[in-house]
């Protein structure tokens, strides 16, 4: 059974609240902290740039961007939306734009990191077996309910900001290798270093594309599959869902 104390203590090697996020890459390298019971991991801040009080006219401004940026990131993939576009839909000029957002990728991410803090603080404080108290392979199951349920709901946004190379990069990447990597070393899987990865290879948003909407595959049934694999290398029962 996990210790919870890894999942509420956020002190080790001076994180002691919100500190990595996919723009400064300040998350602890995984060298730096130990493997196993006690691990804490990254908590990702929103939007580090952003001023305690925010103008009201910026404020307004970011928000119809936001809001812009996502009705047509939900028209049609992200990658191929143009900022010149973005500025239009939401009526502000390019230069109100880019002092905030470098790229459409960066909107991506603004509009993407607040629906995964929701699953992060899940497993560092919510009840299992998401959150701590639950065995490994029920965690590591219920892990990969989580994360397609995100991908379900927001494959338009994580196509926009976490797709290549550029998905390993990100401070939301590592939290969750982390997180896995201790799972599997609670599980006892004999080199959870390079079986993390291999675990998180099947939600790379591009994998989950081809499978629902090329294969035509359920999300059920994409999940179950995940599920039935979680359970199967971490030691739990694999009829369990």
């Amino acid at each position: 059974m996990a210790d919870a104390r890894g999942y509420h203590v956020l002190m080790a090697n001076g994180l002691t609240g919100p500190g990595g996020n996919r723009a400064n890459g300040r998350v602890p390298s995984e060298e730096a902290v130990p493997v196993g019971v006690g691990r804490e991991l990254p908590v990702l801040d929103l939007e580090p740039g952003r001023p305690v009080r925010e103008r009201a006219d910026a404020a307004r401004n970011r928000m119809r961007v936001l809001k812009a940026a996502e009705e047509l990131f939900a028209t049609r993939d992200a990658r191929h939306v143009t900022m010149d576009e973005i500025a239009k839909a939401a009526g502000v000029g390019r230069a109100t734009l880019y002092r905030r957002y470098p790229d459409t990728a960066s909107i991506a991410t603004a509009l993407l990191d607040e629906h995964e803090r929701q699953v992060q603080e899940h497993i560092l404080s919510g009840p299992p077996p998401l959150g701590p108290g639950a065995s490994p392979a029920d965690r590591l199951a219920a892990f990969h309910v989580a994360m397609t349920d995100l991908l379900e709901r927001h494959l338009h946004l994580v196509l926009g900001a976490e797709t290549g190379s550029a998905r390993f990069g990100t401070g939301a990447y590592r939290f969750w290798r982390l997180h896995v990597r201790m799972l599997l070393t609670e599980a006892g899987v004999p080199d959870p270093d390079a079986t993390a990865d291999a675990v998180l290879a099947p939600l790379a948003p591009e994998v989950y594309q081809f499978q629902r909407h090329t294969l035509g595959l359920s999300q059920a049934r994409v999940t179950e599959a995940l599920v039935w694999s979680a359970r199967r290398l971490a030691g739990g029962d694999p009829g369990r869902v």
